[in-house]
């Protein structure tokens, strides 16, 4: 497992973590998480979640996995610590007349008893909790023996990785946070979940991003995506300029449409194992 923070690391991520709930909390970040269904259903499908069993899907934002595991009959449970974004998952199960709980909980402290579920999920999700270690133990936790685990994480050199590298030119990162990005490499998993789990299947996949034109992704993102776009709103008007125009230039290496429009693939590893 990794180590334990000294306390003062522990006091300078929890502020980290408060900062990054209010970032995640402005913009609209479910209009931008809902694209990212086809991730979660792959997830779910890779996982084999089964009617009857338990599933926990952690940092579930506004509730893709858990939807997901629900649509195969599974009991889901969704756990988040943005409450906006708990209520839209709650409104997309009632559209659909699915049963899923959605509870209030830090990724690092999750409020369930240990070996609570069968399955424990995350889509783009857990990757981002400042404390790598504790989130990653409450994984396990929470897991029962012979459970699976199963997540979805961004690589640190796809898209997505580059697109936080230029945020890092305009925001730095807090020195004490390890990138989120490392989830999305089978060496990172390994040191975090260290002997807890077999690891059955790391596999990347990649997921298309669809815009007009790499203008428009930036635009987009900007104005939903909560990070960027709280960032974005503390920059004056000569540097948002310029920032938009370096985010609009991330897709462009990665774009395959051929036709003036943006299809770009962005990769992220696929990891599933067993809870040992």
């Amino acid at each position: 497992m990794g180590t334990t923070p000294h306390p003062t690391a522990g006091n300078a991520l929890a502020e980290v973590k408060e900062r990054q709930r209010l970032a995640w909390e402005s913009g609209d970040y479910a209009r931008v998480g809902v694209t990212l269904q086809p991730m979660a259903e792959r997830l779910v499908e890779a996982a084999g979640v089964r009617a009857g069993q338990r599933v926990l899907d952690v940092a579930c934002g506004q509730g893709n996995a858990a939807l997901a595991g629900a649509r195969r009959f599974a009991e889901a449970t969704g756990v988040d610590y943005v409450p906006a974004l708990l209520e839209q998952g709650r409104k997309r199960a009632a559209a659909e007349r699915l049963e899923v709980v959605f509870a209030e909980g830090d990724a690092e402290a999750l409020p369930f008893p240990d070996a609570a579920f069968d399955v424990s999920l995350s889509t783009v999700g857990v990757m981002f909790a400042p404390d790598q270690e504790r989130a990653a133990a409450e994984l396990l936790r929470v897991t029962r023996p012979g459970g699976t685990v199963a997540l979805a994480s961004w690589t640190p050199d796809g898209l997505v990785g580059e697109m936080f590298r230029t945020i890092g030119k305009y925001a730095p990162p807090p020195p004490q946070v390890r990138s989120p990005m490392l989830w999305g490499t089978p060496e990172r998993l390994r040191e975090l979940f260290g002997g807890g789990i077999e690891w059955t299947a790391l596999t990347v996949r990649t997921f298309e991003f669809a815009f007009h034109s790499p203008e428009h992704f930036a635009d987009w993102f900007i104005a939903y995506y909560g990070p960027i776009h709280r960032m974005a709103g503390t920059l004056d008007e000569d540097t948002r300029r310029s920032f938009a125009a370096e985010l609009a230039g991330v897709p462009v290496a990665f774009n395959r449409s051929g036709d003036g429009t943006l299809l770009a693939a962005g990769d992220y590893l696929e990891a599933v194992g067993v809870r040992r």
